[in-house]
């Protein structure tokens, strides 16, 4: 049998960094071995503590002839090999153990005091020769002596388990034949992972050309036809090719290869997650009355699983829109006036557990629809607006660190990932004009249900979010101890806030400036101009015509900041009014506008009127946006068929809805969520069935004949 340890004495040796030692005392001090070395080339003479010499690795047993004893460390361990093979191959080797045993002792059990009956027998004394008695053992079980001679030394090197056969361990632990076919066969699957899913013939077409390039016809053992789909086949559970679908195969194989962390927040605001995704809903811009896509962008907070700002955006996301979402963390929006009592937050975002008295609370504030929380760390993807200039200058400003997602690793911001499904799941479904994740689940005709303009969509996914996700149990939020408790994600809140034991609130009054776009411009006797616009007024008071700014990088340009959801005002920081302070400078058009405009809808009305008139201004433009405006601000059966007449005769082929709608009358937000949509609600009279190559007519006392004049 082995030895599980070795004698160490005066005379053995070691190789103790690259030199020979050999030992020549040993004693102990204080209770600890030591031993005193001599060099066998230098001769000089030094103390060694024996851990130092048995467990460093800078030291190294030699044997007698000065060869470095290596343990058999490493492989398959004696408890692995006797579990890993079958029932039937243990008893086998237990069975050729106790012949062993026989062979050695006399006795089966290889103890005297357990003997058999008859033991020992004549053949298996222990007076004979060991020789002679093998030689009995190999007639006895008609098998040559070398099988004999191979199972005691075996069993003396390893017990029980040396006597398992390899061929019978080979399929259990893996099989090493056509092993280089294997690994060409998997390099060559690799190259495929961003192409199109190849065929399994072609793959082991390819293996065996690439073999017979390397190594030569005839030199590499090919398996057969059967035996090379079976190798596929495990490697496809292995390194997915063959199945799943190639994106999921993409996903797999961008794997890390080093074991998943992960980032654990102790206190809300900790992280702030962000990401923006596509709904799949149809939803109308009141701007340009066009069927459109949108987007949402979503924050959220990791530790609490709370969203604390969102924002819907048609057909893509914009820098401004994801800097929109990170000021809501500071300033949320206010809540509905119809929402529960439950659903509304407290100014600050102070848990409703925290009391404070009324009397100190600002007469202008109100309850919020998110808690507000000041983020100390961004979890973003490698997006343009996440990482661009006008997010990160905010960030750096703010004192907020950015923590850029790794490429294509969706479950690095997991939480917010799950959370647009339950989004699908739990509120999508239930709108009308929902389309499905993909082309394979949408209906027959979406466009034929009700529609929302964005506002409206927008609307009712605040009041989801603050009176059914908020107030749901998660089950992906907890602590050690709380996970039993089903918490919901305002319940983690409160729980946070009075784990970490303060509230972080934005102290800058002017904090929402550095959420704006900077645009550089110079100072003119008539104002300024940011895309045709002109801007004046007493902000820019002391500055002269052409005055050039300290910023020399800036060819002497002076800093504006642009909203560009309200480009009615820019704003300005005046130096050299006491004391200095932001200013709004007014375009001059904009008493024009009946409410904000963004820069898209300006976009849109230039382009409206350049198609209309030969020679126009923005006052033009603004007059003729302003009268299709008109159908989206009303929300009347008559005002939602002539908007959606509208938007079908100026969309575009890309947006163009080839079937006709039927708009009945719309829900409330409150509708929505609380009660079930009844067929019966709506009037058959006021039913809408539109055919594209018919002209409805359309007359409420004729209040629209001016604008539908096109109609």
């Amino acid at each position: 049998m082995k030895r599980s340890g070795v004698r160490v004495g005066v005379g053995t040796r070691f190789s103790y960094d690259g030199e020979v030692v050999e030992v020549v005392e040993m004693h102990s001090v204080r209770g600890i071995p030591q031993v005193v070395t001599l060099d066998v080339r230098t001769e000089a003479v030094r103390r060694f503590a024996l851990d130092e010499l048995m467990f460093s690795e800078r030291a190294r047993l030699l044997g007698e002839d000065l060869v470095i004893e290596v343990d058999e460390t490493g492989g398959a361990t004696a408890s692995v090999t006797w579990s890993a093979v079958p029932e039937s191959v243990r008893t086998q080797a237990r069975e050729r153990a106790g012949h062993v045993r026989e062979v050695l002792t006399g006795y089966r059990s290889g103890c005297a005091q357990i003997a058999l009956a008859g033991e020992p027998r004549p053949s298996y004394r222990r007076a004979l020769p060991k020789q002679a008695r093998m030689a009995a053992k190999a007639r006895e079980l008609g098998i040559g002596l070398r099988t004999v001679e191979r199972w005691v030394s075996r069993y003396e090197g390893a017990g029980e388990v040396g006597l398992i056969s390899a061929k019978a361990l080979q399929p259990v632990l893996g099989s090493r034949t056509f092993q280089l076919f294997k690994q060409t066969a998997l390099d060559v699957m690799h190259e495929y992972v961003d192409m199109s899913r190849p065929t399994r013939q072609l793959v082991i077409r390819h293996t065996e050309a690439r073999l017979i390039a390397t190594y030569g016809a005839e030199v590499v053992r090919l398996p057969s036809k059967t035996r090379a789909y079976e190798i596929l086949d495990e490697l496809d559970r292995l390194y997915p090719l063959f199945s799943n679908s190639t994106k999921r195969n993409r996903d797999i194989a961008s794997r890390p290869v080093l074991p998943y962390g992960k980032m654990h927040p102790e206190r809300p605001g900790e992280y702030l997650l962000m990401d923006t995704t596509y709904l799949d809903v149809y939803a109308m811009d009141p701007h340009t009355l066009r069927w459109v896509g949108v987007d949402l962008t979503v924050g959220m907070d990791w530790y609490s699983r709370c969203i604390t700002g969102l924002r819907l955006t048609p057909m893509s996301t914009k820098a401004i829109d994801a800097a929109s979402v990170l000021y809501q963390c500071f300033r949320p929006m206010p809540a509905g006036r119809d929402w529960p009592v439950e659903a509304v937050w407290p100014p600050h975002g102070v848990p409703r557990s925290v009391l404070v008295e009324h009397k100190v609370l600002a007469p202008g504030s109100v309850f919020a629809a998110t808690p507000a929380i000041v983020p100390e760390t961004l979890v973003v993807d490698h997006g343009k607006i996440y990482v661009g200039e006008q997010q990160t200058s905010a960030c750096r400003q703010l004192g907020i660190s950015i923590q850029p997602a790794r490429l294509r690793e969706g479950h690095d911001k997991g939480p917010v990932e799950r959370f647009f499904k339950t989004i699908r799941d739990g509120f999508l479904q239930e709108l009308p004009a929902y389309k499905g994740p993909d082309v394979y689940s949408r209906g027959v005709a979406p466009e034929q249900d009700a529609f929302f303009f964005i506002d409206e969509l927008e609307a009712l996914l605040r009041e989801w979010v603050a009176a059914v996700y908020h107030l749901r149990p998660h089950d992906g939020i907890g602590e050690p101890g709380l996970w039993a408790l089903g918490m919901s994600p305002a319940q983690m809140f409160e729980h946070g806030i009075a784990r970490a034991g303060y509230i972080e609130a934005p102290r800058d009054p002017s904090l929402a400036y550095h959420f704006l776009r900077v645009e550089w411009r110079t100072i003119q006797h008539y104002g300024i101009e940011i895309d045709n616009r002109i801007y004046r007024g007493p902000g820019l008071a002391g500055y002269k015509a052409r005055e050039k700014s300290s910023y020399k990088e800036r060819k002497g340009r002076w800093p504006f900041h642009v909203d560009p959801d309200d480009v009615r005002q820019v704003y300005f920081f005046n130096r050299k009014t006491d004391p200095p302070g932001w200013h709004a400078l007014r375009w001059t058009e904009a008493d024009a506008c009946d409410g904000p405009m963004n820069e898209d809808g300006l976009t849109f009305a230039r382009k409206l009127a350049r198609s209309k008139y030969r020679h126009f201004d923005d006052k033009v433009a603004l007059a003729e946006l302003l009268d299709r405006r008109k159908l989206s601000q009303g929300h009347t059966m008559a005002e939602r068929r002539a908007a959606l007449r509208l938007s079908r005769e100026q969309s575009t082929l890309g947006l163009d809805i080839h079937t006709a709608a039927s708009v009945p009358d719309l829900p409330t937000p409150g509708g929505v969520l609380n009660t079930p949509d009844s067929p019966d609600s709506i009037d058959d009279d006021n039913a809408f069935a539109d055919v594209l190559d018919e002209d409805v007519p359309v007359d409420d006392d004729h209040i629209y004949d001016d604008v539908l004049e096109d109609v």
